[in-house]
């Protein structure tokens, strides 16, 4: 079963890179490569520190950023689908950019895109620079997402499951803490919410520093510092051929992905505001935000370890979803006696989206496979999960109240559960592919 294990966790790592190569490195001087190694460590961590502040830090605000840009409820709405909906346009772009220009310095470029996104969207001017500036940070973020796993595979072959859960861990640590510091830093910086976004510019800004040392430093593996070179022969490797539209697991499993990706979005859009609303002060309500994002520490180790060693992942679903359930009445009922747990419930209900990772690696039997069944239910749930925040918002303003966003948030995880039942049997893609 250990074989197993390691091979899912193999195959996720060449998500959005099909063309990765599993071989090791050419051997470097030993001091060289020890150098280039920890600073490739360093830039993981701070990359993937930077991977979700943009968004739980207005989430944090978002009241405050409403009121301050004279926006409405649906507006807000519509802030809050914008995150995904670069991560589905933007995220597809990555692959064909690293093979252009090296995955180093895409993502290093993506760090300059987050930098410069959080720096102005605050003082851009009005709601129209702030989607602008947040839609520019959020670019730099789809695209470092894609390659991130493509560096952990390239850099470290034989260590892929101890450097996913570092990079897993900074990206659940980055989102906690911009849930959970963000209300306290505005108000020492002034009170000013525009500088309590813009702070997290700092961060992005250190994050850039290791992959201009890498990007400059010409000993990469896999011939990354001359990208020209590899692409040509790369471009050249036969494909096979797999309508992945055919597959039935395939589409469970992307629709899966997009109604968790919805329910994460909501939450990180909308959760801190139904705790401020309910009479939760704005600095709990972003520490119980921290609760909930924080769950993805621990939890994205374990959840894909338990599933590679089940034949069938639909009784992991059903958990997850129980206690979304229970999360979701809980805030019905009782937003503010309750707090912690129903926090606490939503924070387990959001590792979904670790399960979903480990699924894409366990329903096909190819490298080229996972690539593409990955590009798929990433792309596709993306755009399932864009009209969710934005719905949210909208029945918030009409009706004045969180009752009937609640009861969507709820509705909307039967379906998840029984999609994701679906996608957790254990068959392929490849052979419902062939059997059509």
């Amino acid at each position: 079963m250990a074989s197993e294990e390691t091979r899912t966790l193999k195959s996720t790592t060449n998500i959005g890179d099909p063309t990765a190569s599993d071989s090791p490195e050419p051997p470097v001087g030993a001091a060289t490569r020890a150098w280039t190694m920890r600073l490739v460590v360093v830039g993981i961590v701070l990359s993937a520190l930077n991977l979700r502040p943009a968004i739980t830090s207005l989430g944090a605000l978002l009241e405050d950023v409403r009121d301050g840009l004279g926006m409405s409820g649906s507006v807000a709405g519509l802030l809050t689908s914008v995150p995904p909906l670069c991560f589905a346009v933007f995220g597809v772009m990555a692959p064909r950019l690293a093979r252009r220009f090296g995955p180093s310095a895409v993502v290093c470029a993506g760090m300059v895109a987050i930098t410069t996104g959080l720096l102005i969207r605050p003082y851009i001017g009005g709601t129209p620079g702030f989607l602008a500036g947040s839609a520019l940070a959020l670019m730099g973020i789809a695209v470092s997402n894609v390659l991130m796993p493509v560096i952990v595979k390239r850099w470290f072959p034989d260590r892929v499951g101890s450097m996913t859960g570092l990079y897993s861990m900074g990206l659940a640590l980055g989102t906690a803490a911009a849930a959970a510091v963000t209300v306290p830093m505005a108000a020492t910086l002034g009170d000013s919410w525009r500088s309590g976004l813009a702070a997290w510019a700092v961060l992005a800004a250190a994050a850039i520093v290791p992959w201009i040392a890498l990007v400059r430093h010409r000993e990469a593996p896999d011939g990354e510092a001359a990208p020209a070179r590899e692409a040509p022969e790369r471009e050249t490797e036969p494909k096979p051929e797999l309508r992945i539209t055919r597959s039935r697991t395939a589409w469970a499993l992307a629709v899966f992905f997009g109604l968790q990706a919805t329910a994460a979005y909501i939450t990180m859009g909308w959760m801190a505001q139904i705790f401020r609303d309910a009479g939760v002060s704005a600095g709990t309500a972003g520490l119980l935000l921290a609760v909930t994002m924080v769950m993805g520490v621990p939890l994205a180790f374990v959840i894909p370890r338990l599933a590679t060693r089940l034949p069938h992942q639909g009784p992991i679903v059903i958990a997850l979803g129980l206690c979304g359930l229970a999360g979701y009445a809980g805030l019905y009922l009782a937003p503010a006696a309750g707090a912690w747990a129903w926090a606490l419930l939503l924070g387990i209900a959001n590792c979904a989206f670790p399960l979903a990772l480990t699924m894409v690696g366990m329903r096909s039997r190819t490298g080229a496979g996972v690539a593409q069944l990955s590009a798929f239910a990433q792309s596709t749930g993306y755009l399932i999960s864009i009209p969710g925040p934005l719905l949210v918002g909208v029945l918030y303003e009409s009706s004045g109240g969180w009752g009937l966003p609640i009861a969507l948030m709820a509705g909307l995880m039967i379906p998840q559960m029984v999609v994701g039942v679906l996608a957790g049997r254990d068959r392929t893609v490849e052979d419902e592919a062939a059997a059509h």
